[in-house]
């Protein structure tokens, strides 16, 4: 039953061509990052680490985290779009249990996180390992924790449309979700990490939890543990999951 649900999510997400122009532009994002610490490399007034070091080659291709975004986009809008097209209804009365309808999408779009995330590990290293040699700068893949940083991006990612899902079960409005996840993600979080009186709280939120998890480097700012981390944003996961799944299982379509 449940792999049929899940079938059938798929099928939904591969109706239309928006999970295609998001991974187009998470890729994008993610060429952008990568590429302009490496473009400005070795310049006098380049803030950045340097790429010969352990923190930089991990905090460069951790760039690809940037693409997390786009998946908690998609992960709202899978849910939302439900209610915005009014497919709620049909869905629904196919499979009565509005839980398994919930924890379908999850599994769904989870795996979906996954694809993305291995998508804009390849696209960082694609442009990284080649651009780097050409500065005689090594980067490898199997050593200084970089393994690490790119599982932790491809994790990552997938939480983060977990995520997305339980926000999009929570706020039906898709316009509202998506607009306050945005103003939370860019704005909020951006604040807390850069004011000195609350950035040592950062590394509890979920752009501080994907950081730590993905080995990024801020200034003045102490991560938790890439484990440690790990736990955290999924359990974050966790949390809007079950609150969403909760929610959706009780209250009105309409």
């Amino acid at each position: 039953m449940m792999t049929n649900l899940v079938r059938a999510e798929f099928t939904k997400l591969f109706t239309t061509k928006l999970w295609l122009w998001l991974l187009i532009g998470s890729a994008g994002l993610t060429a952008l990052f990568v590429s302009l610490p490496i473009a400005f490399e070795g310049e006098a007034q380049n803030p950045g680490l340097p790429l010969d070091s352990v923190e930089g080659q991990q905090s460069l291709l951790s760039s690809a985290g940037a693409a997390s975004v786009f998946t908690v986009v998609l992960g709202i809008i899978a849910m939302t779009g439900e209610y915005r097209h009014q497919t709620i209804t049909a869905t629904f009365l196919v499979t009565p249990r509005r839980e398994r309808v919930a924890v379908a999408k999850v599994i769904t779009y989870a795996l979906t996180g996954l694809a993305f995330g291995a998508v804009n590990v390849f696209v960082a290293v694609a442009i990284a390992v080649p651009w780097l040699g050409a500065k005689n700068i090594e980067l490898s893949l199997t050593a200084n924790g970089i393994p690490a940083t790119l599982l932790g991006v491809v994790f990552g990612l997938a939480l983060f449309t977990v995520i997305g899902v339980g926000i999009g079960a929570l706020v039906r409005n898709q316009v509202a979700a998506v607009v306050g996840t945005l103003v939370y993600s860019l704005v909020v979080e951006s604040f807390v990490s850069l004011l000195p009186t609350v950035r040592d709280y950062f590394k509890y939120f979920p752009g501080g939890a994907f950081s730590g998890l993905t080995n990024t480097y801020q200034a003045d700012v102490s991560f938790l543990p890439a484990w440690q981390a790990g736990l955290l944003l999924a359990a974050y996961g966790v949390v809007f999951t079950v609150l969403g799944t909760a929610l959706t299982t009780r209250r009105d379509i309409a």
